[in-house]
């Protein structure tokens, strides 16, 4: 069996036995040798100031479950987890690493990834709610990244609490991209791999995502502030609402609070769609598989009339037939937004297909051609990450040239790369 090797070429066991004899020596003079790295040899300093017992020092876990909870939900990573989970968790189980998010005091806010991982990792209490700064367990990746505001790598037996000696982790602390605040830890632990120098740089990486996130969030709030502001000071124009029309996915469609029945829904989506209006031939030609008369299409109209009516909605207009006024369709909008090459925004609006159960010729059309314009521009355009949470659609299951772009685009140590390979493997197989 070979010998483990550290990137830079050390015998992992020799460095484990040199780590385990320079602990002795310095929990027996109180001097920590020189030949440590300076980062781990500072720390275990601290530890041995802060009277850190290596054998038996355990974090705290300080709050109930229900303040626990309350305290989390309104921390201000709380709004960016779903940054850290597509960027970092989603891969993490297949990688064989724990993924953990904690505070600015080091207190673990939340740990996912690998489950039996996290099983292994909970005989030390790394969960949710302890606390791992340096002044409670002493060296580790997240409390020392916390103690020096930079991002660091532990590996092994360089963390001072001999009961982490197992494992390895990396860490870079996320700030307020405002105030610069220090704001809490994203930590990644696991075996060796947890410091490979690849994982150094997806943490950083995930952190000035999520550091752009909050930017972002906070120039938005700044921009409702001073909107809410000039209400006070100005009378706004009036300006006539637009009720959405929900149509794609599987949920029934509405307008606005009122549930449609197919046919109407697909009346309004057609008109919706051609804001200029329709003649009655056209239209009954997008709504009716077979030739339909003009009468029937016109009773049909008469019962539509009546929902808009009690839902307090204008009535259809005709010659051509049109809305009295226009509709906020999420179908168009997914259509706009990809026109403007916001694919995220796109994705996360297209909830599926446009009236999925509708056999209608002109939604069938439309269904087709927002769907081929999302998976084009997506095929061509779209980032790893907006590819992948596309290409986990139920309409992407078995789509084998969506999940080759995706294995494409992806970088070529990401973690991701495994399940990619192992699900197309799934596709041939399913093919054959």
């Amino acid at each position: 069996m070979p010998v483990p090797r550290h990137p830079q070429g050390y015998d992992l066991h020799d460095l484990r036995d040199r780590l385990l004899r320079a602990q002795e020596t310095a929990i027996a003079t109180g001097t920590v040798p020189p030949t440590l790295r300076p980062v781990v040899r500072e720390s275990w300093e601290r530890a041995i100031r802060g009277q850190i017992d290596p054998d038996h020092a355990l974090p705290r876990v300080d709050l109930d479950e229900d303040a626990f909870r309350e305290y989390r939900a309104s921390h201000a990573l709380a709004p960016v987890l779903p940054v850290i989970r597509r960027l970092l968790v989603d891969g993490a189980d297949d990688a064989g690493l724990v993924v953990a998010v904690g505070d600015e005091h080091g207190r673990l806010l939340w740990v996912e990834g690998d489950p039996g991982l996290r099983r292994r990792a909970e005989d030390m209490l790394f969960i949710a709610g302890a606390d791992w700064s340096e002044a409670s367990v002493g060296t580790s990746a997240p409390g020392t990244a916390l103690q020096l505001d930079r991002a660091v790598q532990i590996r092994g037996a360089e963390h001072y609490n001999r009961i982490v000696h197992p494992w390895s982790c990396t860490a870079a602390p996320v700030h307020d991209p405002a105030s610069g605040e220090l704001l809490g830890v994203i930590d990644i632990t696991g075996t060796d791999h947890a410091v490979a120098p690849h994982t150094l740089s997806l943490v950083q990486a995930t952190v000035a995502a999520v550091e752009a996130e909050l930017r972002i969030a906070s120039l938005e709030s700044t921009v409702r502030a001073t909107l809410r502001r000039s209400r006070m000071t100005a009378v706004p124009a009036p300006r006539p609402s637009r009720t959405p029309l929900t149509v794609l996915g599987e949920r029934r469609p509405r307008l606005g609070a009122v549930e449609l029945s197919p046919r109407h829904a697909e009346i309004l989506t057609l008109l919706a769609w051609h804001p200029q209006g329709l003649g009655a031939e056209r239209l009954a030609s997008l709504v009716y598989e077979t030739e339909a008369s003009p009468v029937t299409l016109r009773a049909e109209l008469v019962r539509l009339r009546r929902v808009l009516d009690a839902a307090g909605e204008p009535p259809l207009e005709s010659r051509p037939y049109h809305l009295g006024r226009e509709v906020d369709l999420d179908a168009a909008s997914v259509a706009k937004l990809l026109a403007q090459g916001a694919l995220k925004r796109a994705a996360e609006r297209y909830a599926g297909p446009v009236l999925p159960a509708s056999t209608a010729p002109g939604i069938v059309e439309l269904r087709d051609e927002l769907a081929g314009r999302l998976r084009e521009s997506m095929l061509s355009d779209a980032s790893p990450e907006v590819l992948a949470a596309y290409a986990e659609r139920d309409e992407c299951r078995y789509d084998a040239e969506v999940w080759r772009a995706l294995l494409e685009v992806l970088p070529p140590r990401s973690p991701r790369r495994a399940s990619v390979v192992a699900h197309l493997e799934r596709i041939e197989a399913a093919l054959r």
